[in-house]
């Protein structure tokens, strides 16, 4: 096999990052925008030692799972990957992906409880990153690059966010502001940035800019008051002059409004800056949190939030636990869970500002003995050193693992199993309909054979 070829294949499997799967002379050939029962004729665009890469020349014969995309960028954009199969089909393939990974990385042979689906697959998120084009536009990155495909109006997101977009290509253009070019380092538009309140509807912006200083801060501010009216409660500048692909600064410059917007989750007021960690689907995390308090019972029990963001999880259960301590390493996050805390008349809560490394190691020295271990870490998963210290020094009865990436999930499962701990339930969530990620929430116990 060799570059440009045309093949025949039918996709019998989906990857991990959506695209289908076909075989050809013992080769895998990952194609995307593929569903499983396609027969096709593909174009090979990249090939490996094991495996190659390919394009859609001709559909011979159309999988049963197929819809008509109902977005003009889909096939573009480098955000949804499932818009041209049906809803059904899509949590079908979360569910396998989850239960392979466990298996094959984790070594546990377990079928997990029947995925929890999204009640909504269209304006779900609550929160959007743009990288802005040269021309004002902003958009999304296409899979594996940083070219920007703007988009008309994405499905995912509220309509306001489009308003804010659209006001702001005019507000770059008729200023002549120039755009951050990443190759040169310069210009002074990075990123925009929007989050909601899902249920109060409170607004806020944030513009990414690679300089100190912005001398369109009232012009800002006055556009975006225009077009978003009296929900907008918050503007913020974020300051990001280093070299990197991380979108947002450490500093935070609030142009306009309060510091925070708020939103109610799981029965819990709560506030949100802008580096706070919040789910982007707060309807789908509040049933992803019912499970977590199911597999934490947390009657009267001493709770370890790790990786707990602005609390939500944790205080989400601390009226009912006898205490509760959070460990996150954002500053502005630990902030927002103290108030957070307060304002929702929770006194047996405590938050620690650390990494979850460091964190755990001060705890086990101060001899604190949580009953219930509660882990929500970044896509890459655990650092191994909490791991052990969680099995090692703190030896809970119990872990709940709350995971956003079913493949680091299974690797830290297998650790936690070679530490003495198993398996009992895992229940994949839906929080991110259409795209290729799904949530999982997990219960360990102690080994006791």
């Amino acid at each position: 096999m060799k570059k440009n070829d045309i093949v025949e294949l039918y996709i019998d499997a989906m990857s991990s990052e959506g695209s289908g799967i076909g075989r050809y002379d013992g080769m895998t050939v990952f194609v995307p925008l593929t569903a499983i029962g396609d027969s096709i004729k593909a174009r090979i665009v990249k090939v490996k030692t094991s495996y190659a890469y390919g394009i859609i020349e001709e559909i011979l014969t159309p999988s049963s799972d197929r819809i008509m995309p109902d977005c003009k960028s889909f096939k573009q954009c480098g955000g949804c990957v499932y818009r041209h199969i049906s809803y059904e089909s899509e949590c079908k393939i979360k569910q396998n992906k989850v239960y392979n990974a466990v298996k094959r990385i984790g070594g546990v042979d377990m079928l997990p409880r029947p995925i929890i689906s999204a009640e909504n697959t269209e304006r779900y998120r609550n929160k959007a990153q743009y990288p802005v084009a040269d021309t004002g536009d902003c958009g999304f990155y296409a899979t594996h690059s940083h070219r920007i495909i703007p988009t008309s109006d994405c499905l995912l997101e509220p309509k306001e966010f489009k308003a804010a977009t659209n006001f702001l290509k005019k507000f770059i253009n008729d200023n002549k502001i120039r755009v951050y070019d990443e190759k040169t380092g310069k210009g002074i538009i990075r990123h925009f940035y929007m989050r909601c309140g899902s249920l109060t509807g409170e607004l806020m912006a944030v513009l990414v800019i690679n300089s100190d200083s912005f001398k369109f801060e009232k012009e800002l501010v006055n556009g975006l008051l225009e077009v978003l009216g009296e929900n907008l409660k918050s503007v913020y500048l974020n300051i990001n002059k280093a070299d990197t692909n991380v979108i947002l600064g450490k500093e935070c410059r609030l142009l306009y409004g309060k510091e925070y917007i708020t939103d109610i989750l799981a029965g819990v007021k709560v506030r949100i800056s802008p580096l706070s960690f919040y789910q982007v689907n707060r309807t789908m995390a509040e049933k992803l949190y019912n499970k977590a308090i199911e597999y934490v019972e947390p009657d009267g029990k001493n709770i370890l939030d790790l990786y707990c963001g602005a609390g939500t999880i944790g205080l989400s259960m601390a009226k009912r636990a006898k205490s509760v301590i959070g460990v996150e390493i954002v500053p502005e996050a630990i902030k927002d869970a103290k108030i957070n805390a307060s304002e929702n008349g929770v006194d047996n809560a405590r938050f620690i500002c650390a990494d979850a490394k460091s964190a755990a190691k001060m705890l086990a020295q101060e001899g604190i003995k949580p009953d219930v271990v509660i882990v929500d870490p970044p896509r890459k998963g655990c650092d191994s050193e909490v791991i052990s210290t969680i099995a090692n020094d703190f030896k809970p009865e119990s872990i709940v693992y709350v995971s956003c990436d079913a493949a680091t999930f299974a690797r830290d499962l297998k650790l936690f199993c070679e530490l003495g701990y198993k398996l009992v339930e895992y229940t994949p969530v839906d929080l991110f309909p259409r795209t290729s990620h799904v949530e999982c929430v997990s219960l360990l116990c102690k080994d006791t054979q």
